[in-house]
């Protein structure tokens, strides 16, 4: 088994003791994403479908730089605060993840996410 450490500049910077993503052979889990904008650090709040957007945007950059796509996705957790946005977040998250056979899915929602965020998503993917 071989295990990678996958990064890139094009995501948030981990502000603790994790990894953006590990690659495990031809699997990538990435860490959940926040809706932050890489390039500024700016945090996104209030409106949901910006923040599920963002959320997403990061995960692209992170699977792309592995190697990877959203195509490539097979399960995603998804963690919301508010259930009652669930139909704006399912929206976004369907436009992303349009291609193929959709994810396995988890949905946890009434999250105490960090620093206050609607929506927190972590995702496996392979590689081809």
């Amino acid at each position: 088994m071989q295990v990678k450490k996958i990064e890139t500049d094009l995501d948030p910077k981990p502000q603790g003791f994790y990894s953006q993503a590990v690659q495990v052979d031809n699997l990538i889990f990435t860490s959940g994403q926040l809706p932050i904008v890489p390039d500024s650090g700016e945090f996104i709040k209030g409106d949901i479908e910006k923040q599920t957007i963002q959320v997403l945007e990061n995960i692209k950059a992170i699977l792309e730089r592995a190697g990877s796509s959203l195509d490539n996705v097979i399960k995603a957790t998804i963690f919301i605060r508010d259930i009652s946005q669930w139909k704006t977040v399912n929206k976004v998250y369907a436009r992303y993840l349009e291609k193929g056979i959709p994810p396995a899915r988890s949905v946890i929602a009434g999250a105490d996410i960090h620093y206050g965020a609607g929506i927190e998503l972590e995702v496996i993917a392979y590689l081809k």
